[in-house]
């Protein structure tokens, strides 16, 4: 579904990601790890468009996407969170799920003056639309509550409820398990899932809790130094010595090593 090839992205002399090449297919859940600063987070932005990459290539199902902006990724199908939620914190929750379809004919100065109808009509099957979703990340009790209100954890499910909102093809998260404790982490794993078994969605997460990657990704890419240092299922992963040593370095990696053998 999503190739990128050769991606470089340079900050004057800093290579942030320096030839990186990832693949995420179709139906996956793929997770992308890497010690701090190894390009995780560059390069979902250059994939999402959030940043254009100094030289590489992006496609979409076939589809050169290369340095498409959000907004015409969005239209597509690929949407990214990020690792601090960026929700209207005056807003309910419900209304945060409701604005998130485009055009609607609400934001036309000329239907609100002549369509009010129209709109009523649109604006009560988003409604629908957005109870529905909140049933299913089960925070449906909070559907009237101040999006500001909410805890760490459930701006993460209110996050991926967006998504929802306009049936993305795949979504890019960033370290949605980061200061979420571990009941709730457990049921934006449940959700993840479930959409992707039950909604056909593919996802590709930034996270640093080997457990939750474990459970849900397969395969996973390790980044190092803004290049791909190794890909596979997760228990090979956490066996491969140069990932060790990426994470840990040499002197922790022969530590950890002679204390696995006794």
């Amino acid at each position: 579904m999503i190739i990128a090839s050769e991606v470089h992205k340079h900050f004057g002399g800093f290579r942030a990601v320096d030839g990186a090449s990832i693949e995420i297919a179709d139906g996956s859940i793929t997770g992308l790890i890497g010690p701090n600063g190894a390009g995780k987070s560059t390069i979902f932005n250059v994939i999402a468009g959030v940043l254009k990459p100094t030289s590489g290539k992006v496609t979409m199902d076939g589809e050169d996407i290369t340095g498409l902006p959000p907004h015409e990724l969005f239209h597509k199908g690929l949407l990214r969170t990020f690792q601090i939620a960026h929700e209207f914190s005056s807003m309910t929750v419900r209304e945060n799920l409701m604005m998130v379809p485009g055009a609607q004919a609400g934001e036309n100065l000329l239907n609100a003056w002549f369509r009010r109808s129209q709109i009523a009509t649109e604006e009560a099957a988003l409604k629908r639309k957005a109870d529905e979703v909140l049933e299913f990340l089960t925070i449906d009790h909070l559907a009237d509550e101040k999006a500001g209100n909410l805890s760490g954890g459930q701006k993460k499910l209110l996050e991926l409820g967006r998504t929802m909102m306009v049936d993305a093809k795949v979504v890019f998260l960033d370290e949605v398990g980061a200061g979420v404790n571990r009941t709730l982490l457990n049921t934006i794993g449940d959700a993840i899932v479930r959409l992707n078994k039950e909604r056909g969605y593919t996802f590709c997460l930034i996270e640093h809790d080997m457990d939750f990657i474990a459970r849900l990704c397969d395969p996973v890419i390790v980044m190092a130094e803004g290049k791909v240092l190794a890909k596979g299922k997760a228990d090979e992963i956490m066996q491969n010595d140069a990932v060790i040593e990426a994470y840990l370095g040499t002197g922790l990696k022969n530590k950890v090593k002679e204390e696995a053998n006794g």
